[in-house]
């Protein structure tokens, strides 16, 4: 079963603003959310995840 996360709890997760979040979704520094209804955006928290490991794997190498 999907799990999806708000923009509020991905600022919590991030410890940021929420217009962090947005930021990051316009840079591309996010997945993009998926929009489930008028005034209801989600991300699916597996995208986000995935996109941590991603990252994670980029910075390992630099990282020694």
């Amino acid at each position: 079963m999907q799990k999806f996360v708000t923009d509020r709890q991905l600022a919590e997760r991030y410890s940021v603003s929420r217009a962090s979040i947005w930021r990051w979704v316009r840079t591309g520094q996010l997945p993009q959310p998926i929009y489930l209804a008028s005034g209801t955006t989600r991300w699916n928290l597996e995208d986000v995840v995935q996109h941590e490991q991603r990252l994670e794997k980029r910075r390992a190498p630099n990282a020694a």
